[in-house]
């Protein structure tokens, strides 16, 4: 087929055809492998290895600030809204085996083999309390992050996508993580310290992590007090509230808060509340 291209009778069209079908299988292949590889549900406990990319998109690229905004908002509210879905269909069984006990019946042994696991999940796993008592605890813990306040965070915490922590370890939300060699060594980590900062296989774990943090961490149980009062009162989730929740996130206290507060109101994130 190469020879076409030598060849002096070769038409013009045919060799433009030829080039463009060249050019064209790579992106193929590229879209080809991106449709096979498996979604990645937990994240590692382990370091990412040096060749592991971060699949976060070249947001440092993007020079225009309101168009940044929009590709980083619009990029990460799909990967929020897919974890939120999963964690309200947890919460669905959680409610329908309460309803079941309410009326005197008992859970079956699957049903008892599916609590034990969401409760290994959410850290209640070693809980003397009665069955009851158990379902009401991971009521509370067993809930969504309104998409507003993760994204606000998001925002924050990555540099709009753009931190170094981001770029290479695909940490969107800052977590820490404390055994050597676990993530990213923080350049300006005092000498005295150990942490480092975690390094995800993936931005979906990452998010993950996130929410089993805010939903299990005892620094962010009063979060957790105030969406089960507002669940309890049948009012939708108010993030702005929420992030009061929030005062240990950050060493900057009310002022983190605050700037929560300003990314929700100036970016109209609590249009996309939708779940909450």
């Amino acid at each position: 087929m190469f020879r076409l291209f030598a060849y002096p009778r070769t038409s013009t069209l045919v060799r433009v055809c030829l080039i463009v079908a060249f050019a064209s299988l790579p992106v193929a292949l590229i879209i080809k492998s991106r449709q096979e590889v498996p979604e990645i549900v937990e994240a590692p406990t382990e370091a990412v290895e040096e060749s592991s990319v971060s699949t976060l998109p070249d947001f440092d690229a993007i020079t225009n600030i309101d168009m940044k905004k929009e590709a980083f908002f619009t990029y990460f509210h799909h990967f929020i809204e897919a974890e939120n879905e999963r964690i309200l269909a947890m919460r669905e069984k959680l409610l329908s085996y309460s309803a079941v006990l309410e009326h005197g019946g008992d859970l079956s042994a699957i049903e008892q083999e599916t609590l034990a696991s969401i409760s290994s999940q959410y850290r209640m796993q070693d809980s003397e309390l009665a069955t009851s008592d158990l379902l009401g605890e991971l009521l509370v813990r067993v809930d969504i992050i309104p998409a507003s306040l993760a994204l606000a965070q998001a925002a924050t915490e990555s540099a709009w996508g753009t931190s170094r922590f981001a770029r290479e370890g695909n940490n969107i939300f800052g977590q820490w993580c404390f055994d050597e060699g676990c993530g990213l060594v923080p350049g300006r980590r005092a000498d005295d310290k150990s942490h480092e900062v975690k390094a995800f296989a993936s931005v979906d774990a990452s998010i993950r992590a996130y929410y089993r943090n805010l939903n299990t961490n005892p620094s962010y149980e009063y979060l957790r007090e105030l969406r089960a009062q507002m669940r309890m009162k049948g009012k939708p989730l108010d993030s702005r509230t929420l992030a009061q929740g929030l005062l240990r996130y950050s060493e900057r206290g009310h002022v983190y808060i605050a700037e929560l507060h300003d990314i929700i109101r100036i970016n109209d994130l609590l249009s996309l509340d939708q779940n909450s």
